[in-house]
């Protein structure tokens, strides 16, 4: 007989784990609520060109792609936001300004696998649409801290990395750098922090070796690691754009001090995000110790929407990985005990006494208390021995003479306490007792 496994890079998701998946999500949804966001989702298949437009047909290597039975070439969806730019650009006109959406969703790349990222994984988006200044970097990389303060992280276990890809093109064009060389030099960047020195060899390649001094101070540039020096480094330049750039980079680092998030931001321009598309302020989270690849990634896209057919719309966002972000959890032991366990576990005398407990039964679970009960009869010790397996924290005991004088005995498994309570009375009474006044 066959014996079928899942497919590599693929997740099962036993109770135990989906529910730490659900106390994730949770999470994530209470932060996004409470800064006003709105939940969206979408189709997990897709069009291929919507993927091939946004990033190039070299895309596809990293897709799950196929042509469907109608002929149309689709893909599992491996983000969200070309999706999210799609439905926006679609509804433009119609919605209140500034657009703040969030959603969570499964996605699928073909990648190899490695610690922290499979073929299949789930991911937390935030989007802000229609709000060209700082505000809208502001806000986001606020819910971003809470979307990870929400569990008990501190500046000690995370950090967010704030970059700007504006601000490297007007420093190198300051340098005398042209669009396409300053381009191949932000690839050089992305690269450095892996390859050192061999980054260096994508702008050879293109266009001859860079002179030394010209080296010097982009390294120099990348070194920067905070506002009093980046200050500093561009003043002799005194270009207006650099200034006026500095100037909104102040207004994101006040306000986020303000809010009492300076401690988890910190400058650093070696990251720049290799996807083209980004335009302006970029940022990722790591963890402190450095064990796990980035934890999260975003940043501005002001050109996406339209070239995906909307109207010209500015756009910031970014996305959390569940993946990496449990083996955080993990690491730090802030993985709450998640037993499904009720709050109540019914013991019942026999056949005639279960037809007569289902009122019991059926009430408590109406006013949202977690029962379970022995769906066969059993002798009266294999169900206390069930009871306590189980973690209730009441049993709940209708034998024939309790139920033959109107009572229920309700016992404190904790505790190994018992009281007789009326039998109108046991669903207050449970209540009074799980609220913590019993």
């Amino acid at each position: 007989m066959a014996s079928f496994q899942t497919l590599p890079g693929f997740r099962e998701c036993y109770p135990e784990d989906l529910a730490l998946r659900s106390h994730l999500f949770r999470r994530w949804r209470q932060a996004a609520g409470v800064f006003g966001f709105a939940e969206y989702d979408a189709p997990v298949l897709e069009p291929l060109d919507l993927y091939r437009a946004k990033s190039g047909s070299e895309i596809e290597a990293q897709l799950f792609s196929f042509t469907d039975k109608g002929g149309r070439e689709v893909a599992l969806r491996p983000e969200m936001t070309p999706t999210v730019c799609r439905l926006v650009g679609a509804r433009a006109n119609t919605l209140r300004r500034p657009i703040k959406w969030f959603s969570i969703g499964e996605f699928f790349r073909y990648e190899r696998m490695q610690k922290g990222r499979g073929r299949c994984f789930h991911q937390f988006n935030a989007d802000i649409f229609g709000e060209a200044g700082p505000e809208a970097e502001i806000e986001l990389i606020a819910l971003l801290v809470q979307c990870f303060a929400a569990f008990g992280l501190t500046a000690d276990d995370f950090y967010i990395r704030l970059s700007d890809r504006n601000l490297w093109f007007y420093y190198l064009e300051a340098l005398g750098l042209d669009e396409p060389r300053a381009r191949t030099v932000l690839t050089v960047v992305d690269r450095y922090e892996k390859n050192g020195d061999a980054a260096f060899t994508a702008y050879t390649d293109a266009f001859g070796p860079l002179p030394e001094d010209l080296k010097a101070r982009i390294l120099a540039f990348l070194g920067v690691k905070s506002l009093p020096a980046l200050e500093a480094m561009l003043a002799p330049l005194g270009a207006e754009k650099l200034a006026a750039r500095l100037a909104e980079w102040r207004q994101v680092l006040t306000a986020l001090d303000a809010m009492g998030w300076g401690s988890f931001v910190t400058v650093d321009l070696g990251v720049v995000r290799g996807l083209a598309y980004y335009t302006g302020f970029v940022f990722e989270a790591f963890d402190r110790r450095g064990d796990l690849r980035a934890l999260a990634g975003g940043g501005r896209y002001d050109n996406l929407v339209k070239k995906l057919g909307g109207p010209d719309l500015p756009a910031v966002g970014f996305a959390i990985g569940d993946m990496t972000f449990s083996l955080l959890l993990e690491q730090r032991g802030l993985l709450p005990p998640l037993v499904s366990a009720p709050d109540v576990y019914c013991v019942i005398g026999g056949a005639a006494e279960r037809l007569m407990a289902f009122r019991e039964i059926h009430a408590l679970r109406a006013a949202g208390v977690r029962v379970e009960y022995p769906l066969r009869d059993l002798a009266f010790g294999k169900q206390f021995k069930a009871a306590a397996e189980s973690g209730a924290r009441l049993a709940l005991i209708l034998g024939g003479d309790e139920l033959a004088r109107g009572v229920v005995k309700v016992r404190n498994l904790g505790q190994r306490s018992e009281v007789e309570v009326p039998r109108d009375a046991v669903v207050a009474h449970v209540r009074d007792f799980l609220a913590g006044n019993g």
